[in-house]
C-alpha cells in the first residue's frame, strides 16, 4: 500500500474514524452541489469501505486526506478507474472531494499533484483524465492548475447522471509525456506495509 505526503497533507488509507466526518461531508449541500444527490450515512460508509478495499487490494486509489499539522480528515483525493463506458474508457481518473471549510487553501491542487506524480512516475500511466459537470467551475479551475487540457470535442453526457444541468460533463486530460517528473518533490510516495 502506498501513502503520499506533501508539505501539508497526508494521503492515506481509510480508517473507521473517518466515517462520521465523511458522512457529514457527503450530506453537505454545498459540497455535493454538483452531484445528483446527497449521500445517506449508509451510502457514505459503503463508499469509504469500497475505497479502503480498493487501496488494500491494488495499493492505491481514492486516498483519505488529512492535514499533517493537526491530523484533521478533510476528504479524499486520488486515482480511480471509472466504472462506466465512455469514449475515453478504460482510463485512470483523478478526483477529489474536500469538506467545505478546507476549500480555497490549495489543498486539492497540492494533493492532486502528488497523485498525478504517483500515477506517472510509479504506475507509469500514459494518461490521466478528470471530469466534472460543465457548471462546476471550482473543480475545472483545479484541473487547469494541474496543467490538464480540455478539448470540447471530448465533452460527454455522463451515463449515470439523470437528465438535467449536471449530466453534461467536461473531460480534461494530462499525458505523461507532458508531466514534469519532478513536479512534486515534496509529494513523494511513502510505501507502507499491508495490514
Amino acid at each position: 500500500m502506498t501513502e503520499l505526503t506533501t508539505r501539508r497533507l497526508l494521503l492515506r488509507q481509510w480508517r473507521d474514524d473517518d466515517l462520521a466526518p465523511f458522512a457529514a461531508l457527503n450530506a453537505d449541500p454545498e459540497v455535493m452541489r454538483y452531484f445528483p444527490a446527497l449521500m445517506s450515512r449508509g451510502q457514505s460508509d459503503d463508499f469509504a469501505r469500497f475505497n479502503h478495499a480498493t487501496i488494500e487490494h491494488q495499493g492505491w486509489g481514492l486516498w483519505a486526506v488529512e492535514v499533517v499539522d493537526g491530523g484533521a480528515f478533510i476528504g479524499f483525493v486520488g486515482l480511480n478507474r471509472p466504472r462506466f463506458d465512455a469514449h475515453f474508457t478504460p482510463a485512470v481518473e483523478i478526483g477529489w472531494r474536500l469538506d467545505h471549510p478546507y476549500w480555497g487553501r490549495g489543498y486539492a491542487t497540492e494533493a492532486a499533484t502528488a497523485a498525478l506524480t504517483f500515477a506517472f512516475n510509479d504506475l507509469m500511466c500514459p494518461e490521466v483524465v478528470s471530469f466534472t459537470a460543465v457548471v462546476n467551475e471550482r473543480s475545472i479551475r483545479v484541473m487547469r492548475r494541474l496543467g490538464m487540457t480540455h478539448d470540447p470535442a471530448d465533452d460527454f453526457d455522463h451515463p449515470t447522471v439523470p437528465d438535467g444541468p449536471l449530466r453534461r460533463h467536461v473531460l480534461f486530460r494530462k499525458r505523461a509525456d507532458g508531466w514534469n517528473k519532478s513536479a512534486a518533490p515534496d509529494a513523494a510516495p511513502r510505501p507502507q506495509p499491508l495490514q
